[in-house]
């Protein structure tokens, strides 16, 4: 049996993706069932408990394969989005699937009882979150729309599925800019740096792996750093075993990091050295 990355893979010794069968060993093999997410971000864990570590974030309207409900709230399955695993809330889950038509295209966004902004707002979605719109309305204030099962969203803060939010990543992830770092995390309340990566590359609708080392070898082209760092330019991930930050122009880094606790941005040849102080070094730089 061919070893496979759990992270991308559902299997355990006792159950299995049936998908998986014949490829690894478990005591009985499952067919997943859809379901969809309906917080405004559900956490992914390691294991089924609220202190397990957090791996990533699932949002709004995103897909989930679950191959099983446990007896104490979580769900084991694995996002439709980018392939990862987990455990999930169960609670944060619905088995009715509706076809997302719109996608949150700002950092963050209120949903609101209805078209009146001085209404308290229901519910917060991150950028990236994804709503099915059912009708229009609007006040002296602005347009909205009416989203499934109830609220309304600012019309402006939304954009039809299938179309890119922004065509510039950089631009994304400079709207992260202050936001706290947080492991695994995937929004302005708490985000990670391969997590920075993969919401500025999806918003410009570009398809991107959740962890560094998936990054690393699977995003965009490699340039050739055997000779020394080549010219950089704004848009180029470098990779340090570990992490991954966004190159704004040339010379700055914007990245999530555990130094600012925070997503910041600073010279390369700064974070470079400091980063080199613990042992690594940049192990890959790669282009779109």
């Amino acid at each position: 049996m061919s070893e496979l990355d759990p992270r991308l893979a559902a299997y355990r010794p006792d159950l299995a993706d049936s998908r998986l069968a014949g490829k690894v060993e478990a005591a009985r093999f499952v067919e997943a069932e859809a379901y969809q997410v309906v917080d405004p971000l559900a956490p992914v864990r390691r294991a089924p408990s609220p202190d397990a570590p957090l791996d990533t974030e699932a949002l709004r309207g995103e897909i989930v394969h679950v191959f099983e409900l446990g007896e104490e709230g979580w769900a084991w399955g694995q996002l439709a989005a980018d392939g990862y695993v987990g455990y999930l809330p169960s609670g944060a889950l619905s088995r009715h699937v509706a076809a997302a038509t719109h996608r949150v295209a700002v950092p963050s966004t209120l949903v609101f009882p209805g078209p009146d902004i001085k209404l308290p707002p229901l519910a917060v979605l991150p950028l990236g979150a994804t709503v099915r719109v059912t009708g229009e309305a609007e006040d002296r204030n602005a347009r909205y729309l009416k989203i499934a099962p109830a609220g309304a969203i600012v019309a402006q803060h939304l954009s039809p599925v299938g179309t890119p939010a922004g065509t510039d990543l950089v631009a994304t992830a400079e709207a992260f800019l202050g936001t706290p770092y947080l492991w695994g995390g995937k929004s302005r309340l708490g985000i990670d740096c391969s997590g920075l990566v993969q919401i500025a590359c999806e918003t410009a609708g570009i398809a991107c792996p959740r962890d560094s080392d998936m990054q690393a070898n699977g995003l965009g082209s490699a340039l050739d750093i055997s000779a020394g760092l080549p010219p950089l330019q704004r848009g180029d991930f470098v990779f340090w075993k570990g992490h991954v930050g966004i190159m704004q122009d040339g010379q700055s880094l914007l990245h999530a990091n555990v130094f600012h606790m925070a997503v910041g941005f600073e010279p390369l040849s700064v974070a470079a050295v400091r980063i080199a102080q613990k042992g690594p070094t940049i192990t890959a730089i790669r282009r779109l």
